[in-house]
């Protein structure tokens, strides 16, 4: 028996709006689109609800009740896109999905529910994977698309019980048009199991112009059938090569590879895009892979540089018994268009940096090889660390509509300058004179004595509530030059009545070159 589960969003655009905005989350926030005659409520969150306000009722009315409410202009092609971008998502239960309308997806699951348990499995693994993106999903099964899409909307059906709660939905659930179901519940037609007694002939002749209601009866019930059409998926760029023979010496994926890079490169320039992760695989007659994958640091289809960074890595592929095909696949690709260097400057070297990273990264591994990356803090240690040079760049995709702090001190003060060199962990001083307002004059630090000349701050650095401790105290930093002219960066831990200790403490934190 054939299997449907339709899957709905119903909260989709508020909730995506949510993750992207700075409201308070009970806030009564309505989303609005433009409607024949204003504005038209298209989502709200629950603070609004409670205050009355409605999916489809018109602005001015709502806010004649609760004037407090908040518009928000929707984003319906955003949503759109990402009910696209999960119809993708949801390819990991089903080989078959398809978008269902502006918050819907329905996926053929026969034959499936058994590598999840059950169909009880796969409905729990379906809405654990969906909280875990924070969307709200309800789901059902059933033999067809159509009772799939009115059993998650009016029932929590698993697909269990279907005959014995199809009668009993309204006759909204059958899709069919305002006016239409309007008319049925004034003839006393409220329900589905209403409609299934009636003799399909009177139907028919009762919704002359417009059969819709014996149409959806149909795809209801199988009569009629409701084939699903798969979201178009690009594949990822491929190149193939079959083998007339086994091969079974070492060098036949390097010479495979040699013959596989510029069809890869050929379709990878048609589609203007460039390879950040490769894969290079060699089927062995005995029907086992072997795979050897390489990652770039920056987007790249230079036969050259690709080649240089595969070639070690398809000498490891055994053979075994032989390989009798080989396949090159771009399992990550971006955009990349046309470019060229400046004709009167000299180049960046920003790729010539790139690829000394790629080859580095193929010989010492993705571990050895790092990069800085700053970190989203005002604490001098914790505003950089370091992360591996190509693997962690995908991250930085993840989500681009998050928006980043800006930890950076304002560009106006003259403290903003760091040293060149910070030291790991600040060591501790002793000031042996300061002023009364608090200027260092004379400090030792690793048994040598250096008398300030010249001292600029202080830059009062906060600590950070929220990670450290609430002992934790603030920090004052100076920039000075000692007499001989070497320049230190030094700061005062607390000030004296902040009630988070004693007297305040001095460290050194850099070093000025």
């Amino acid at each position: 028996m054939r299997r449907i589960i339709s899957i709905w969003l119903p909260h989709l655009a508020i909730e995506r709006w949510a993750k992207s905005s700075d409201c308070e989350p009970d806030a009564p926030v309505v989303l609005t689109v433009e409607g024949p005659h204003g504005l038209l409520i298209h989502a709200v969150t629950q603070a609004a609800a409670a205050r009355g306000a409605q999916a489809g009722a018109r602005l001015t009315d709502a806010r004649a009740l609760e004037p407090s409410l908040i518009a928000v202009p929707a984003d319906p092609q955003g949503d759109a896109a990402l009910v696209a971008t999960l119809a993708r998502w949801a390819g990991r239960w089903s080989p078959l999905v398809e978008v269902d309308g502006a918050d819907a997806l329905r996926l053929d699951v026969t034959g499936v529910a058994h590598l999840f348990g059950g169909e009880r499995g796969l409905v729990r693994d379906i809405e654990r994977c969906f909280a875990r993106i924070g969307v709200t999903v309800r789901t059902a099964i059933a033999p067809t698309a159509a009772a799939a899409w009115a059993l998650a909307r009016c029932s929590r059906s698993a697909g269990e019980g279907l005959p014995e709660q199809l009668p009993s939905l309204h006759v909204s659930a059958l899709r069919l048009a305002p006016d239409t179901a309007r008319t049925l519940e004034r003839l006393g037609l409220k329900t589905i199991g209403a409609l299934l007694d009636m003799p399909r002939l009177a139907l028919a002749r009762r919704f002359r112009g417009g059969e819709d209601v014996v149409d959806a009866l149909d795809r209801l019930t199988g009569r009629k059938d409701e084939p699903l059409t798969a979201a178009p998926v690009d594949p990822p760029p491929r190149a193939a090569l079959r083998l007339e023979e086994p091969a079974t010496h070492p060098e036949a994926a390097a010479q495979a590879l040699e013959r596989l890079i510029p069809r890869l490169v050929r379709e990878l320039q048609e589609r203007h895009l460039g390879a950040r992760r490769l894969s290079l695989m060699g089927f062995r007659v005995d029907g086992s892979v072997a795979v050897a994958s390489v990652a770039t640091s920056i987007a790249s289809r230079d036969p050259k540089h690709l080649n240089r960074l595969l070639s070690d890595k398809a000498a490891t592929l055994d053979p075994e018994f032989g390989f009798d095909a080989f396949a090159l696949q771009a399992d990550w690709t971006e955009d990349l268009g046309a470019a060229q260097d400046s004709l009167v400057e000299e180049p960046s070297g920003t790729r010539d940096i790139a690829r000394l990273v790629d080859r580095l990264t193929v010989k010492l591994g993705p571990r050895a090889v790092r990069r800085p990356q700053a970190e989203e803090s005002h604490v001098p240690e914790r505003a950089s660390g370091w992360v591996a040079a190509v693997s962690s760049l995908r991250a930085k995709r993840s989500n681009p509509d998050k928006r980043k702090l800006d930890c950076r001190a304002p560009s106006g003060l003259a403290m903003t300058a760091r040293p060149q060199h910070l030291l790991d962990r600040p060591e501790a001083i002793d000031v042996i004179y300061a002023t009364p307002e608090g200027m260092p004059r004379r400090f030792v630090w690793r048994r040598a004595v250096h008398d300030i000349a010249r001292a600029e701050g202080p830059e009062r650095i906060a600590p950070e509530w929220w990670r450290q401790p609430s002992s934790a105290r603030l920090r004052d930093y100076y920039r000075v030059e000692d007499a001989t002219g070497r320049r230190y960066w030094i700061y005062r831990e607390g000030v004296i009545g902040d009630g988070r200790g004693g007297l305040p403490n001095w460290f050194i934190h850099g070093l000025f070159g």
